[in-house]
């Protein structure tokens, strides 16, 4: 047999590793390391501090903001893992000088200091211009909705929490009765009792939070000109119950804005509404804010810089708001694709992205078989009976919306009932209705038709296919490699620094890669 040398994995060595040799250059750890101790000014975390005159020493921002940064662009977030890391791995040890943080430690960096990271994604940001990093020619806004640390089960109406309250004070009182005809019966109910107890018990602190939070609670109101009542939460009132491809989520929406040249995110923002119309104008605030910050241009939007987003922000305010500041953006409305000849038959070929039957919502005849008169603003239905007209209002400037409602004797012996309601029963009542459907037509010029006409051009269209290659990218890299699927924390501000920690490990990367530290 081989002469071998021998090996034992069971030992205990003590090893003289010197700390600097173990970051190598054109790494991130490097990259990293050299940016935090010679580009990056940390004063904005050291107005938190009060032990200058006493009191035990507290761990170096710099330290703390290596390993958060680290952990996180190897997709550990939790911060007990962050801490076995110090403890064990040699990148975090060198990067850490050997010191073990806490987690609790950790943990409170992360969510204490949302401006103090808002400094530090900025001086990253100067270092990326000054690197040549940013092009200051298109950026791409998109957004990624992700749960966040509160249950969606705790979310409704004020109203509706307070049914909710009622429920839970009724069995509440079940519980107590039940446990009071327990009492002095046989040995075997005494575990019985003791699940009443303990159901009694959890359900009072239940009701507890649900009142506490309405004795202070204000209804939640949403975005918008009809400012809606919106679903509150009593875990994270600031975030939001959204629909996402993967199901009803309660959290954030991160929001970035990511330069075309090298894709480095040049703002980051997250808001808790599900709606991301409203996201649009604070974002470019943003922008132009950050490059009049880091002394890179004072008005970024003059020098013709190209803005592309999605549908999701598309709305008749937004492109009023782009027209009027002269900003040159590139953002379709959701009719884009059926405007364009390539994409005629998408929906024979594939079928509809959203199905109705796959929603369980019951196909109906559609409004396009109906017959409308604008000029007299009357509507026949497709069985020949004409409908009275419901409402005449104006959505937006340049936009009507008539609303007509069938006669509800019509609609009781009409043949195509079943067809042609989504409720036929209600057709029946006294107090039911006939079949309903609305119609929105131009009165003249709007923003949104001059956005068509920008974006329809042959010009618009290549733009405008420039943006999934700019933005999706990112979010790729900071869902699937750094596993970013949900936040943490809870609070708007915290969950927004989590947001921007992450995208600085983005940016940071861009750096390692692309840039030329000295």
């Amino acid at each position: 047999m081989p002469n071998y040398k021998k090996y034992d994995y069971n030992q205990t060595a003590m090893v003289v590793i010197n700390f600097e040799e173990q970051l190598q250059p054109n790494t991130f750890e490097y990259t990293l390391h050299h940016l935090i101790n010679n580009h990056i000014d940390l004063s904005a975390f050291h107005d938190k501090y009060r032990n200058d005159d006493g009191g035990r020493s507290a761990y170096d921002p710099a330290i703390l903001l290596k390993i958060v940064l680290f952990a996180y662009s190897k997709g550990i977030t939790s911060s007990r893992e962050i801490q076995w890391q110090c403890e064990h791995n040699i990148i975090f040890k060198a990067l850490s000088c050997d010191t073990v943080p806490h987690f609790t430690g950790i943990a409170s960096f992360i969510s204490r200091y949302p401006d103090a990271i808002e400094s530090v994604f900025e001086q990253v940001l100067l270092v990326c211009d000054q690197q040549g990093l940013i092009g200051g020619e298109l950026f791409a806004i998109d957004g990624c909705k992700m749960p966040s640390n509160a249950a969606k089960e705790h979310s409704g109406t004020l109203d509706e929490l307070r049914g909710k309250a009622r429920k839970i004070c009724k069995q509440i009182r079940y519980c107590l009765k039940e446990h009071k005809r327990l009492d002095g019966r046989r040995p075997r109910e005494r575990e019985r009792k003791r699940r009443l107890e303990q159901s009694a018990a959890t359900l009072e602190k239940h009701f507890r939070r649900i009142d506490d939070f309405l004795k202070t609670a204000s209804p939640r109101m949403g975005q918008g000109k009809q400012r809606k009542e919106v679903k509150s939460n009593i875990t994270d009132n600031q975030s939001a119950k959204m629909t996402t491809s993967k199901g009803t989520i309660q959290g954030y929406n991160g929001i970035a804005a990511v330069d075309q040249k090298h894709q480095v995110i040049v703002e980051a923002q997250a808001f808790g509404a599900s709606q991301e119309h409203h996201t649009l104008e604070p974002m470019l605030e943003g922008i132009k804010g950050r490059y009049r910050r880091i002394g890179a241009c004072e008005d970024i939007y003059a020098t013709g810089a190209i803005v592309t987003a999605d549908t999701g922000f598309s709305n008749e305010e937004n492109n009023r708001f782009l027209r009027t500041m002269g900003i040159n953006a590139y953002i379709p409305d959701h009719q884009f694709r059926s405007r364009d000849p390539r994409f005629r038959h998408q929906k024979e070929k594939h079928g509809k992205r959203h199905q109705a039957h796959a929603k369980g919502i019951k196909k109906v005849i559609p409004a396009g078989e109906f017959t409308f008169d604008l000029k007299s603003k009357s509507c026949e239905c497709p069985a020949g009976n004409a409908m009275w007209l419901v409402s005449d209002h104006k959505v937006y400037e340049g936009r009507r919306k008539l609303t007509f409602e069938g006669k509800l004797t019509d609609c009781r012996h009409c043949p195509k009932k079943a067809q042609c309601m989504r409720n036929p029963e209600s057709a029946d009542s006294r107090a039911g209705h006939g079949r309903q459907v609305s119609i929105t037509y131009a009165t003249g010029r709007t923003a949104t038709d001059w956005m068509k006409r920008r974006v329809d051009s042959r010009e618009g269209k290549a733009i405008y296919g420039q943006r999934m290659a700019v933005v999706e990218p990112v979010f790729g890299n900071i869902g699937t490699n750094k596993r970013l699927n949900r936040f943490s924390l809870r609070g708007k501000e915290k969950v927004q620094g989590q947001w921007r920690l992450f995208c600085l490990v983005h940016n940071i990367e861009k750096v390692m890669r692309y840039g030329a530290l000295t």
